[in-house]
């Protein structure tokens, strides 16, 4: 593909493509059908030729930097480069969009009528061009621009069924955090042009000796959080379970599979590519970030019985797994260890990808189930597998895949981010092997729950009997909505099936940095069946896996049909019910599933019981009539950490006013002073 276009015009024409969906979409805004065809057709289009485009820079190693137009305004050049890492986000997102807009062709349907569809295909083409301008910009102002186009584009998608004022007050707490974090990325840009006189990547990347330490640590800070409010790590994740449920379920899909991912692009491409050298506190920094997310995020879902919010919350339990390995990169590249540095680095990004494909089929799965139910609460689900077999077996998919059961690909991703977390407790000294090995505790821990939650999720869902009218009434999605989820499924157990050749692909992406170039690998590859780690450190092989688990199955199969039941007089009858009707409130429901759960944890969770009874009348107190136990998490995060943060800036804005004074020659000496400051920073 890179003989028959060069790499600026296959660029420029998945923008156009993407760029006329958008406009077209618009004009269209009154013709529901219209509207919708044209915007599938075009997201589709344009994320086939962005898989393309990554697929060839990434097999032929090819480069492009180039510059669309002559700016007289040097600092702002739309000027854009394409390496193997940006290659590699491109083909993500792409891949990603691909199935969401496929999907999309029939779920927006039932929005006719309803708001405009013109509308919706404008900001979700705008959404995914503004994302993939991200990962190859290649000027710091350009990707400001682009960066704040993807972010307001986004919250118009979660304010998009604005009827339900839940969804808006989402929007608003997403537009404040990404502003927020947004502030914080410009301030780290400010502190680089500063020092370096420039906004351009490579320029910074050549100036960085001019850049003091303590610079330096102030920039990672800011960055840190300005990404990391986008990735949604604890404690900057607050906007996350109540933005990504309030958006249309493909735009779900995107917002959790890959646009929090930029957040991880760009720590990658500032930390491992303009930055370095790091410190080591770095990387301890983010393997502890890491670890802290991705235990809190599982658990946090556990508390959930909001499909949406529950998949929301693994969305961050998954981008700290993806921090883990990010930082042990950055801790090993500070103790100049290239090796291992290229190793976790690797497995940064092939969870990235693998969380990617999942997490979307998991959004579109409930998707689905909420296109069919008109609910997002699981506890008026059940029995969905008898009227929704299809749906129900690509939520089983994406359920195994991210509780990382073999041989999907969930499994092979969190084995590499263990063996990188396993070379840190061999190879580094007594404090900072310690904080490797809390990191494997956690992230076993978090596996662990992560499996529990989702058992929760399928049975409340799928199994049992129907628990609300809408429940039983649900019928199988439409064939564009399955066509989307079957696609990504099949994606998930070939990223599993072939890990070993993913995983040596990946490899020559994370090597392409300028840090990684000349590290030996420690990965081996027997023809792409079996993934080794060093010599004999450990090897896994997803093809025996496969062979194993279709075997254990096979053999209980046998044993239950053949073995028990040839040996018994077996009689099928109706369930003994007591004396009583068979009714869903006989079943468990989720909340009683993992409530057990919940308690253990009850320090870091806080839950709280509340109690409902009602009697037949005042005096038979002793034989009541229903009991209602509710089960509540309070939202610690709000309560200690934020809700005090907005008492104190309102407290500082209070005392603000009073410099308010009215009087003009005030606030000349304002404007003045103000002035001053300004003119000493830039000289």
């Amino acid at each position: 593909m890179i003989t028959l276009f060069t790499i600026p015009t296959t660029f420029t024409l998945l923008l156009s493509l993407f760029s006329a969906g958008a406009i077209g979409s618009l004009c269209l805004f009154n013709h529901d059908e219209l509207a919708n065809r044209w915007s599938g057709i075009f997201s589709i289009a344009g994320s086939a030729l962005g898989i393309i485009l990554g697929i060839a820079v990434m097999a032929t190693g090819h480069t492009g930097s180039f510059v669309f137009g002559a700016s007289s305004f040097p600092l702002l050049s739309l000027s854009f480069h394409l390496d193997q890492l940006s290659a590699f986000f491109i083909f993500t997102i792409s891949i990603i969009a691909l199935f969401c807009s496929i999907y999309g062709l029939g779920y927006v349907r039932h929005y006719y009528g309803k708001y405009s569809i013109g509308a919706l295909g404008f900001f979700y083409n705008l959404f995914i061009l503004a994302m993939l301008l991200v990962v190859s910009s290649a000027n710091g102002l350009l990707f400001i621009i682009v960066w704040e186009i993807m972010s307001v584009s986004s919250y118009f998608l979660v304010v998009y069924d604005r009827q339900d004022k839940r969804n808006v007050k989402a929007g608003l707490l997403y537009l404040i955090m990404t502003h927020v974090g947004t502030a914080f990325i410009v301030l780290s840009f400010l502190l680089l042009y500063k020092y370096t006189s420039s906004f351009d990547f490579a320029t910074i990347k050549a100036g960085m000796a001019l850049i003091p330490s303590f610079v330096k640590n102030a920039i990672f800070i800011l960055a840190l959080i300005g990404f990391g409010t986008k990735a949604g790590i604890i404690p900057l994740h607050i906007w996350l379970p109540s933005a990504h449920p309030a958006a249309p379920s493909h735009v779900s899909a995107l917002m959790s599979g890959v646009m929090i991912k930029t957040g991880i692009y760009m720590m990658i491409r500032m930390f491992l590519g303009l930055l370095s050298p790091v410190p080591l506190w770095w990387g301890l920094t983010v393997l502890v970030l890491g670890s802290v997310s991705a235990l809190l995020g599982v658990l946090y879902a556990l508390t959930e019985h909001d499909i949406k919010r529950l998949l929301a919350y693994h969305s961050i339990e998954n981008i700290g797994i993806i921090l883990l390995g990010l930082g042990s990169a950055l801790t090993f590249s500070a103790l100049n260890l290239p090796s291992l540095a290229l190793l976790g680095l690797v497995a940064a990004l092939f969870h990235t990808l693998n969380h990617a494909t999942f997490k979307s089929l998991l959004f579109l799965s409930a998707g689905s189930v909420i296109h069919q139910t008109r609910t997002r609460n699981m506890e008026d689900y059940g029995g969905l597998i008898k009227t929704m077999p299809q749906t129900a077996f690509f939520f089983l998919i994406g359920a195994m895949a991210i509780s990382a059961l073999p041989p999907l690909n969930g499994f092979f991703s969190e084995w590499l981010t263990f063996q990188t977390l396993f070379h840190g407790m061999a190879s580094l000294n007594y404090w900072t092997k310690w904080i490797f090995v809390l990191s494997a505790g956690s992230l076993a821990f978090t596996g662990g729950l992560a499996l529990a939650c989702f058992v929760k999720a399928f049975g409340a869902v799928f199994l049992a009997r129907p628990r609300s009218d809408s429940a039983s009434r649900a019928k199988e999605s439409g064939l564009s909505l399955r066509i989307g989820m079957g696609a990504l499924a099949m994606v998930i157990l070939y990223l599993g099936l072939f890990s070993g050749m993913v995983v040596s692909f990946l490899e020559r992406i994370a090597g392409d940095l300028g840090v990684f170039r000349d590290a030996p690998s420690l990965i081996a590859s027997t023809d792409h069946s079996q993934l080794g780690i060093g010599l004999n450190f450990a090897s896994v092989s997803a093809p025996v896996l496969a062979i194993g688990f279709i075997l254990a199955v096979g053999a209980v199969w046998l044993a239950i049909k053949y073995g028990v039941y040839r040996k018994q007089n077996v009689r099928v009858g109706v369930t003994w019910d007591c004396g009583t009707n068979l009714t869903p409130r006989m079943e468990i429901t989720a909340t009683g599933f993992s409530r057990s759960i919940i308690t253990i944890f009850k320090g870091i969770l806080r839950p709280s019981l509340q109690h409902d009874i009602e009697y037949h009348d005042a005096e038979s107190r002793y034989l009541p009539k229903s009991r209602t136990v509710t089960l509540g998490v309070r939202d610690v995060y709000q309560t200690y950490f934020y809700r005090p943060l907005q008492r104190l800036a309102n407290d500082a804005f209070q005392r603000t006013t009073n410099i308010q004074s009215g009087n003009l020659n005030a606030y000349i000496l304002y404007i003045l002073i103000a002035l001053i400051i300004g003119l000493y920073w830039v000289l």
